[in-house]
């Protein structure tokens, strides 16, 4: 039986155990069609990977804080994913990120003196189990299936794709290219505006005046077009919050102070 929710594991994870050949012997999985647990999620994890393909679907920000990350918007507003139903599904063509397609699964370490990455899954998911259908995920001699196999290369070149967008935000950090982003929307019929903050962008200004030395190796290390693609996909915050609006997911406004 799953553990309760463990505050030190990753969004979406509840619980996570290694795949195990005599636990698991008999465990299939199922194909899913949903995603109950996007639904209410605003921010999803990306990795420099997948900036291309994403932008052309969801602004791309960086989290606030110490260790910033790259995040795919996927609502403006806390709770709010505008590109899921109820039932937790797509509603149209979107891009949906690596971290949500490799999720129940990860590769983790099981003990902390062992540097060693072992297939793991969340067990809470109710497509996973010992089922009469779906596929199995152990052959009759207890080795990894096809489709196992293909998982656990997905969440290689997941941690791979990980390492390289640390690297990334590293080099973003040491040269002073992220800012407090924000963005205000303004709509009809309304005094004040939507102000949103607390997420973190590239400064055109600060990447205009880089040393022409710095600027070289930004362009040969392939860092330019990665932030020309961030800056570019921020233009959807305002698709993002049409979006939101069509579909009655807007917070109330504040009123204006009475005049004195």
């Amino acid at each position: 039986m799953a553990s309760a929710p463990n505050a030190n594991l990753p969004i979406f994870y509840n619980d996570l155990v290694p795949l195990n050949s005599n636990e698991h012997a008999n465990h299939r999985i199922r194909p899913i069609d949903a995603a109950p647990f996007l639904k209410d999620q605003h921010a999803v994890p990306l990795t420099i990977d997948e900036f291309v393909s994403a932008q052309r679907f969801v602004p791309i920000i960086f989290s606030a804080g110490e260790d910033p990350v790259p995040l795919a918007l996927m609502g403006l507003n806390e709770g709010v994913n505008t590109f899921l139903d109820e039932e937790g599904k797509l509603r149209g063509p979107a891009y949906v990120p690596a971290y949500v397609r490799r999720y129940p699964w990860m590769l983790a370490k099981l003990r902390p003196d062992n540097d060693e990455l072992s297939l793991c899954f969340d067990p809470s998911v109710d497509w996973i189990g010992e089922f009469e259908d779906g596929e199995p995920l152990l052959d009759e001699n207890k080795q990894p299936t096809e489709i196992t196999k293909g998982i656990l290369k997905f969440c290689e070149e997941f941690e791979q794709a990980a390492q390289r967008t640390s690297m990334f935000m590293k080099d973003l950090k040491e040269l002073g290219l992220i800012m407090d982003g924000e963005v205000a929307i303004q709509m009809p019929n309304n005094d004040q505006p939507f102000v949103y903050r607390g997420f973190g962008m590239v400064n055109e200004e600060k990447l205009r005046e880089l040393r022409g030395d710095q600027l070289r190796k930004i362009n040969q290390n392939g860092m330019l077009p990665l932030i020309h693609t961030h800056l570019f996909s921020l233009q959807l915050m305002r698709e993002i919050f049409q979006q939101q609006v069509e579909q009655g997911k807007l917070p109330n406004v504040p009123a204006p102070a009475p005049a004195a």
